[in-house]
């Protein structure tokens, strides 16, 4: 038979007794559920609940990601999820559509939801590799490049694309082989991995302390701070302010800086060839304390429009929009673009009269002012924002006029930052390194270069024959209850009219579903609505 990429698989190319399979090949059956009638929260222990997406993600099953039942007469227990149950999300964000998850321990009663899948396979395949195969770097390609949608961030993949992934398939004592010794390794490197995200966030936290006290004046550490007052105004929420060292004051954004939004876009402009194209930048480029310039579209523009919103050297660029702990991150222009501008959902702080330095600006609004975007911001449906008005009136601290004093406090600021800067870089890279391990780990095991071959093994061939006869078996029995359902319900409808059709309708509906309920990718009405599901 032909792998997934194309090429003709064969004996020779895999270890002895190994064989050529089809995900679908090694199962006996499959359910994916229905669409249900929700509430936007968890169900508590005595109810049921309808399982999410985000429950389904890499790692352990998390039961406690569902949405309570509003119905109780709709649950079936066809749709139950059971301990040691695999399912896959057959709709999710690009990087997890298609993910597996052994269950566990299952509270509250869960149900399957359309947008999830459940795989049976053959009694003779082990579950554990089984799952480990589904994340296989292999498998990941071929979801990638099966799966469909129209948004940006979601995607779908159908039940018959899934099943026609290819597979080689070693002997059952040798998958219980790999699993444990996956299992032991990929435990190990779990660990390593929270140890490196535990310090990677301690150091992002004690950075965001550095660039605080940096900005308020309080890292050169010789001076006494004290609470300064600012006029309050009723267009905001302040809170507790800072101390600052003496000479030093608050003020609003407005009374030391240009605040300007910036341009939006107009599709008649970008099919005029007489405006000039020039790239601007987007909510995506400014990053926390850091511009990220590696993707820069272009768009065309009046030249008025230009002139007005270049950027220019040490202009301290703002997220106006996005999720709510971002608003206001973003840093300062450098001028590492010619002839560049922002979009609207970007707010452009210039300082007026070098009344303080942009990097004390900066890394003020990127620490201790993220708590007061969060108070001021506003949230819709999915999104928070957060107006102009609002963000000319940050509080801001003000050093001294002394211009060396300022270059003095960012010279000392940056350089303790640089070292925490690195212990960052050492986090990052750990993890790369751990997320390149496994993906070694996984391609060495399915490739059967992970453990020894025993000769003595039952060949997979003879496994995938016994499978095949369960599948068979068990599809005579449902279409036997299908039969027996429909049989009960015409002697019902002829014997005592509507009552005895009623009850035997019932017993038809909680009757398990067929093998394959959905082959067919989601609606694009339920792909709409998708990602507020999975971050509800």
């Amino acid at each position: 038979m032909s792998t997934e990429n194309g090429e003709e698989g064969s004996a020779a190319e895999l270890p002895k007794g190994w064989a050529w399979a089809t995900l679908e090949d090694l199962l006996v059956g499959s359910d994916a559920g229905k669409s249900f009638k929700c509430e936007p929260r968890p169900a508590a222990p005595d109810e049921w609940g309808i399982v999410k997406v985000s429950a389904m993600t890499w790692g352990e099953f998390r039961p406690h990601e569902n949405k309570a039942l509003l119905d109780k007469a709709l649950v079936n227990p066809a749709y139950e999820i059971q301990a040691d149950d695999i399912l896959v999300s057959r709709a999710n964000t690009v990087e997890h559509v298609g993910a597996p998850v052994l269950v566990g321990v299952v509270r509250p009663r869960l149900l399957l939801s359309d947008k999830s899948l459940r795989f049976k396979p053959g009694s003779a395949v082990d579950r554990h590799w089984f799952v480990y195969w589904l994340r296989s770097p292999a498998v990941r390609q071929a979801v990638s490049a099966k799966a469909s949608g129209t948004s940006d961030s979601m995607r779908n993949i159908s039940q018959a694309d899934l099943k026609a992934i290819a597979l080689p398939v070693p002997p059952a004592t040798e998958q219980q082989r790999i699993a444990e010794v996956l299992e032991k390794r990929l435990t190990r490197l779990d660990a390593i991995e929270a140890r490196l995200r535990t310090a990677h966030l301690r150091f992002e936290r004690l950075r965001g302390f550095i660039m605080t006290a940096a900005a308020t004046g309080a890292l050169a550490g010789d001076a006494e701070l004290q609470e300064h007052p600012i006029t309050s105004s009723s267009a905001v929420k302040d809170g507790a302010l800072p101390p600052l060292p003496t000479g030093w004051h608050w003020a609003r954004l407005q009374d030391l800086a240009d605040v300007v939004g910036g341009v939006t876009k107009d599709a008649k402009n970008q099919d005029d060839p007489n405006l000039p194209e020039v790239p601007y930048l987007r909510v995506a480029n400014a990053q926390r304390a850091r511009l990220d310039l590696s993707q820069v579209t272009r768009i065309r523009v009046p030249t008025k429009t230009l002139e007005k919103l270049r950027l220019r050297d040490g202009d301290l660029l703002m997220a106006e929009g996005g999720d709510r702990d971002k608003l206001g991150r973003g840093w300062i222009w450098e001028e590492q673009i010619e002839d560049c501008i922002h979009q609207n959902h970007l707010f452009r702080a210039r300082i007026l009269n070098q009344a303080t330095h942009p990097k004390l600006l900066g890394w003020y609004v990127n620490s201790a002012a993220r708590t007061w975007f969060e108070t001021n911001g506003k949230q819709s449906v999915n999104l928070a924002s957060i107006s102009i008005s609002k963000a000319k009136l940050l509080p801001v601290p003000v050093p001294p006029p002394d211009e060396q004093d300022q270059e003095d406090l960012v010279e000392l600021g940056e350089r303790v930052l640089a070292r925490f800067d690195r212990l960052v870089s050492a986090c990052a890279e750990g993890l790369a390194h751990a997320s390149a391990l496994r993906r070694t780990l996984l391609t060495e095991a399915f490739a059967g270069r992970l453990v020894s071959q025993d000769p003595d093994d039952e060949p997979a061939e003879d496994l995938l024959k016994r499978i095949r006869a369960e599948r068979e078996a068990a599809e005579a029995e449902r279409k036997a209850a299908r039969r027996a359902a429909a049989q009960a319900k015409h002697k019902g409808n002829a014997k005592s009219g509507k009552g005895a059709a009623t009850s035997s309708a019932t017993a038809a509906a909680d009757a398990p579903p067929p093998a394959s309920t959905s082959d067919a990718p989601l609606p694009e009405g339920e792909q709409a609505t998708l990602p507020l599901e999975f971050i509800a």
